[in-house]
């Protein structure tokens, strides 16, 4: 555990010498920040990301970019994105061991982060946020970048590994599903969609954060404005209509992701177009006719893959996704294939809606 190992140490590894202590609540990293001057040090979870030189160097070369379209813009880039702090020899990270490695940002001031307690217009400017990310990245080669993750947003396979674990049925839990497994393979239908549109060459791919959560963008403590997109361990190649679904997957959901009393889960269409009109603020003149026509879908998409994802982790014995109770995976998966259902009913109508904005 990276509580064993001395940070003080690690710290001046980077040249820096200041009292540490824990900070935020990450999923994934552990990260830590100093007092004065004040630097986010996180600890790589390298179970997840086993390629720390080829993920630190898509980190590096992006912001690297960022940085210079952010100064030609008249902006501030030590807000406006990430800046990776170099190791006294010159690194972008330090490796203690194989399971301590750990790198620095400098860290961003009067910012916020926003996580249940979302409005309207804190959409509009995740919107914003996440179209200007695209938007200032949309020359960059995102063919040269590495797949820190291979296959994330891989439907198809997300669908076999689903099929492979109803045959398996390692818990035994397949038989009491029926009903859930049924939905997922009915609406299987649909997941290639993305997958072939990038192979035949009419979705363009492009540089994708791939993880877009609301709480993955820092706001402006006293304006609310969008400031910085953060938590780039997923930049990679891929479509932006997995960025754009993913964001509204949960932003435009009126419960939280684990919510067991499905009347209160829903599908905000109010949210949906909040969020678009930032986003097409920002991309408007960038996306095409296939990935403007698609941005409704890739809502239902990316929702219905992490459905499945929940229901294959929940049929083989919850070993992938951390549980807090019994039948966790399941409530999650069904949580998600309630917002899936509610997005194709309103597919049409919110299709319309793109058209206007």
């Amino acid at each position: 555990m990276a509580n064993q190992v001395d940070l003080n140490e690690i710290l001046t590894k980077f040249n820096i010498k200041t009292k540490i202590d824990p900070y935020g609540n990450g999923h994934i990293n552990d990260t830590y920040c100093t007092e004065t001057p004040k630097y986010l040090l996180q600890r790589i979870n390298t179970n997840i990301f086993r390629d720390v030189d080829g993920l630190m160097e898509n980190i590096e070369r992006v912001t690297a970019f960022l940085r210079e379209k952010i100064i030609a813009a008249g902006g501030n880039p030590d807000r406006e994105t990430l800046t990776v702090i170099k190791t006294a020899e010159g690194e972008n990270y330090y490796r203690y061991d194989d399971e301590h490695v750990y790198r620095v940002y400098k860290f961003i001031g009067d910012t916020k982060s926003i996580e249940n307690d979302k409005t309207p217009d804190d959409l509009y400017e995740a919107g914003k946020g996440f179209g200007k990310f695209q938007r200032m990245l949309a020359d960059f080669p995102a063919d040269t970048l590495h797949e820190t993750i291979a296959d994330f947003h891989h439907t198809p396979k997300r669908v076999e590994a689903l099929k492979k674990a109803i045959a398996e049925d390692k818990a035994g839990r397949a038989a009491s599903v029926s009903e859930e497994i049924k939905f997922a393979l009915d609406n299987a239908v649909f997941a290639d969609v993305v997958v072939n549109g990038i192979a035949d060459g009419s979705i363009p791919l492009r540089v994708t954060h791939n993880d877009t959560k609301i709480n993955n963008i820092l706001f402006d403590i006293k304006t609310g404005a969008a400031e910085c997109v953060i938590d780039l361990d997923t930049v990679m190649p891929g479509s932006m209509l997995y960025d754009f679904g993913d964001a509204l997957r949960m932003g435009a959901s009126t419960a939280a992701e684990d919510e067991t009393d499905l009347d209160k889960v829903h599908f905000d269409s109010e949210i949906f177009a909040r969020f678009a009109q930032g986003y097409l603020s920002e991309m408007r003149g960038e996306l095409t006719e296939a990935e403007l026509n698609l941005l409704p879908f890739s809502a239902k998409l990316l929702t219905y893959e992490c459905g499945i994802r929940f229901l294959t982790d929940y049929l083989n014995g919850d070993t992938y996704f951390k549980i807090h109770r019994e039948h966790h995976n399941l409530d999650r998966a069904r949580n998600q294939f309630k917002l899936v259902a509610e997005m194709a009913e309103q597919e049409a109508a919110l299709c319309e809606l793109v058209k206007t904005l």
